[in-house]
């Protein structure tokens, strides 16, 4: 198996350095990683300079990387400025800080970078969803009605978030193409995020022999199929072939983010539909411990290695 990557985003908060987050890493032994997005240019440099003495390879970045600097690295957001959004300067500026992403993974060598594709801009009921799962109400009309409503409001507002995201992936597109970086569509937490299940679809098609193909984030599916919306499997018999990397965490309730084995996913029905070429990142949050970290990491590689 090629290496298995961690992303920063578990450590990239707890130091001010590159140098010390890569240190830690490296101390677990991982061979390959991430960039998450709350970075600034400095401490990219530092991990750079940090990762080339440890011979750990930058795989892929997180959309935006590095972060603007107008932005502190405690509010940094993949989608502080949104690539759908209806507002033109907003989407510019979405636009130029993804091109600056792909110039920084060119830069690094890594060979992709991960997008959020924004939002229909309307309230969004999904924590609403895991409060009434919480309280046994998954099976109630209200529970249901809930369900259908959000399916309504979402196809009737999506269209023209939607043909602004097409537009800003014609331009990231071809700026990849130019840079000889992949971008990967990653599917999302929260229901009026962009892509929905089928948006998805409509992308991948759309973008055919592209620079551009899906990223499956397991735990965001997880998520999606506790909630009634899809099963897991869905996205990976439908999108699988078309899978670019993943995103690895765990799910305990509906806490996604874990690290693997410390939550309820078989990591073992993904092994079909990795290839040596497919980007596998753990991606944890705090408060993930080293050694769960380290389990982990033995496990992820034993499965995608065939001894599991």
């Amino acid at each position: 198996m090629d290496d298995l990557a961690l992303s920063t985003a578990w450590n990239a908060l707890r130091w001010k350095s590159g140098k010390e987050i890569i240190g830690q890493i490296g101390q677990l032994g991982f061979k390959a990683i991430e960039l998450n997005f709350n970075l600034t240019s400095s401490i990219i440099e530092e991990i750079k300079e940090a990762a080339g003495k440890l011979r750990i390879k930058i795989v892929s970045l997180h959309n935006f990387c590095p972060i603007p600097p107008q932005i502190s690295r405690r509010h940094a957001l993949p989608d502080v400025y949104s690539l759908s959004s209806l507002d033109r300067e907003e989407r510019k500026k979405a636009i130029y800080y993804t091109q600056r992403s792909i110039d920084t993974a060119s830069y690094l060598k890594a060979k992709a970078v991960v997008l959020h594709c924004g939002r229909v801009n309307l309230p969004d009921y999904t924590r609403k969803l895991i409060t009434y799962c919480a309280l046994g109400l998954k099976k109630s009309l209200k529970y249901k009605r809930l369900i259908r409503e959000m399916v309504k409001q979402r196809q009737r507002a999506a269209r023209p978030y939607f043909e602004n995201i097409l537009r800003s992936l014609e331009v990231l597109d071809r700026y990849a193409e130019d840079k000889g970086i992949f971008l990967g569509i990653e599917n999302r937490f929260y229901f009026f995020e962009i892509p929905s299940f089928l948006e998805i679809g409509r992308i991948l098609k759309r973008f055919a022999n592209s620079r551009i193909f899906y990223w499956h984030d397991c735990g965001h599916a997880q998520i999606h199929e506790k909630l009634g919306l899809l099963k897991h499997s869905d996205f990976l018999q439908t999108y699988g072939k078309y899978m670019l990397g993943m995103h690895l965490h765990d799910v305990k309730g509906m806490d996604d983010h874990q690290a693997p084995l410390q939550g309820e996913i078989d990591f073992r029905m993904f092994y079909p539909y990795i290839s040596k070429k497919t980007f596998k990142v753990i991606e944890v949050h705090q408060p993930v411990k080293e050694r769960d970290l380290l389990k982990a990491k033995i496990y992820i590689e034993n499965i995608f290695d065939g001894r599991l």
